[in-house]
């Protein structure tokens, strides 16, 4: 985790052994520095390419010291496969709806790709739903209504940015995956509500 030279937080993934794992990489978390309940989260970023990266923008629950996951609550801003660079994905996952089974939608685009620009990923969340959009196009609203088990939405939950590489998610690379690979971050940005 770096800055590239150019202003933007460079989230890099390397080729290279380290502790049984053959590829190493970063990430940032709020946990116990900054947490909230409710607003608009975004950030603005540009995706890398490439079979088996799985950059995520995403909050979890910070109870789940105390309540385990899925009972604290995630929320997936953004997820992305790198060999699907047209196509994004936003979830909830609590008790009831995880892994496999969360409450989630994609967004994609037919003449551009994730990987070639920056775009802007981001929620608006209340009491009683989460809006999903991409360059202010709201393409995903979950509420209660949407959700198979309880709504755990409604306390704090910290920011976490990462680039995973491999899992049962995205796969893993391949001959085709180039490394390094970055997901840069040109910023995040966290609002309140306004009542």
């Amino acid at each position: 985790v770096a800055l590239d030279g150019e202003g933007n937080l460079a989230i890099t993934a390397f080729a290279e052994s380290y502790a049984g794992s053959a590829f190493t990489s970063g990430r940032i978390k709020t946990q116990g520095l900054f947490e909230q309940t409710y607003g608009r989260f975004e950030a603005r970023m540009k995706m890398p390419w490439g079979p088996g990266i799985w950059p995520a923008f995403w909050l979890l629950g910070a109870n789940i010291t105390t309540v385990d996951w899925p009972r604290c609550g995630e929320i997936d801003i953004m997820e992305y496969r790198g060999q699907e660079p047209h196509l994004i994905h936003g979830s909830v996952h609590g008790p009831g709806y995880s892994g496999g089974a969360a409450v989630t939608k994609s967004f994609g685009f037919t003449n551009d790709r994730f990987d070639t620009d920056f775009h802007l990923f981001a929620i608006e969340w209340g009491e009683d739903y989460i809006d999903y959009y991409v360059d202010e196009v709201l393409y995903q609203r979950i509420s209660p209504e949407d959700v198979a088990g309880d709504w755990v939405y409604d306390h704090d939950f910290f920011i976490i940015l990462n680039l995973a590489v491999g899992g049962n998610y995205v796969g893993f690379p391949t001959n085709e995956t180039n490394f390094p690979q970055s997901l840069l971050v040109d910023y995040v940005r966290v609002y309140e509500l306004l009542n």
